[in-house]
């Protein structure tokens, strides 16, 4: 019996799989300004500064497993292509084994990852005492919160979006309902926001593996034991993928941190103003990420079903939709780029400061773009160590404009060199895109 044809590429499909994830990431900051919103209402600064600084220790802990989810995606969509039906959920048990096993270790590590955390940045005896208890119930939620992004991946690949939206409705949602009554209702104060953020985690994990449940039921039953599933050769491609992947976003981010404390160097004003203007970049990056995360999916069947011409459609397609986005960013930085400065900041030095660098709002999204189309279709064809390359070589051209431009023209300088970066991205993995094509023909 021959399986029946791949379903067209088409407008629609890209659509279907992105705006889901669009509609996901506006979810994100609501829960953190309900956090803050909550804890406001006791009427002190040090459960607000607890909350935040606890929030901010695990988010900088959890964001090195990041990796995962993008791991994930690749590889199962290879094998979602290939009609392995078995593969699909082997992948996933694996990433989840990874989940699990990082998770536990985050919780026998805690003592000396929060100890190491609050010498970094030391807090108040007050503030770091209410952290210490927020961050004493939120770490039983490693397993779950990393095991999260392993399913997200797993959904995006095999173009259950609807499913991810759904995860993020209920994680999000229930940990509202649980802020305000567990705060305001019984008065449990910061340990109310732990424990409402605690069951939100797990409830996502239980309705993630609920929508995987039958792929994994395939996978253990097919596997032949838990030696061949969890072969050798299988464990590392899925370690390399993931590697490869993880130095690529350290190096990442270890640009962006770069970019925050040199304009923390030229003043508290401008550093404000830079703090408010990379808000944009984070509006950009959760409106493109869909259009991304379509190109993980489409590329990664196209390179499982060995289809080089329906893997350039898929690029292609999705890569379209990107640039309609980023223009339509752009303009709406530039038009509405003050009022939404305005909403961000009500200090007025800031606001002037802000404005004017604002052009560089209006250019982002369209230097960019070709950075985070590119991301997407090499996590589909799982060129991560062409990833990885590629963005050593965009931090050194990064770096060179660190040193060359911001001595002679300022915040602007720093604002063009992380355009440097972007566009330097976008660049090396455009040179290396036909390795995507001949992975599809391998």
């Amino acid at each position: 019996m021959t399986s029946p044809p791949p379903a067209p590429l088409t407008h629609r499909r890209v659509l279907n799989i992105a705006l889901p994830i669009v509609l996901s990431n506006a979810t994100v900051p609501l829960l953190g300004l309900v956090d803050t919103g909550v804890v406001g209402q006791l009427g002190r600064p040090e459960p607000i500064g607890a909350v935040g600084i606890g929030a901010v220790v695990l988010t900088s802990i959890y964001w090195v497993f990041g990796f995962l989810r993008m791991g994930t995606s690749g590889l199962v969509a290879q094998s979602h292509g290939a009609g392995d039906r078995a593969e699909v959920g082997a992948h996933l048990l694996r990433a989840l084994a990874i989940a699990g096993t990082a998770g536990l270790a985050m919780i026998l590590l805690q003592y000396p990852l929060f100890r190491a955390a609050f010498a970094i940045a030391p807090a108040g005896a007050e503030v770091e005492a209410l952290a210490r208890d927020y961050l004493a119930i939120r770490i039983w939620g490693a397993p779950a919160t990393i095991g999260l992004y392993a399913l997200t991946g797993w959904l995006i690949a095999i173009e259950r979006t609807r499913s991810v939206l759904a995860l993020q409705l209920l994680q999000n949602g229930l940990n509202v309902v649980l802020d305000v009554w567990f705060v305001l209702g019984i008065g449990l104060g910061v340990a109310g926001v732990a424990w409402a953020t605690l069951i939100a985690e797990w409830a996502g994990l239980a309705l993630g593996l609920f929508f995987a449940r039958h792929a994994l039921r395939a996978a253990i039953a097919q596997a032949r034991s838990a030696a061949s599933l969890f072969a050798r050769d299988k464990l590392d491609r899925l370690l390399r993928v993931n590697g490869d992947i993880m130095i690529r976003s350290v190096l990442l981010q270890a640009s962006f941190t770069t970019f925050l404390f040199l304009g923390a160097a030229q003043g508290d004003v401008t550093l404000a103003a830079n703090q408010v203007l990379v808000q944009f970049l984070s509006i950009t990056a959760f409106s493109l990420d869909g259009f991304a995360f379509a190109a993980e999916s489409l590329v990664g069947q196209a390179v499982g079903a060995r289809q080089p011409g329906r893997l350039r459609r898929a690029a292609i397609l999705t890569s379209q939709w990107g640039v309609a986005g980023a223009l339509l960013l752009g303009l709406v930085f530039w038009g509405l780029g003050g009022a939404i400065i305005d909403l961000l900041t009500t200090a007025p030095q800031v606001r002037i400061e802000a404005r004017q660098y604002l052009i560089w709002m209006g250019f982002a999204p369209l230097i960019g773009v070709a950075s985070w189309m590119f991301d997407g279709i090499f996590i589909g064809a799982t060129l991560t160590r062409e990833m990885r390359v590629a963005m050593l070589q965009s931090v050194a051209l990064y770096a060179l404009a660190l040193v060359v431009l911001p001595p002679f023209w300022g915040n602007h300088g720093l604002w063009a060199a992380l355009m440097v970066l972007n566009t330097a991205r976008g660049l090396t993995m455009a040179r290396l895109y036909p390795r995507a094509e001949a992975a599809a023909q391998a």
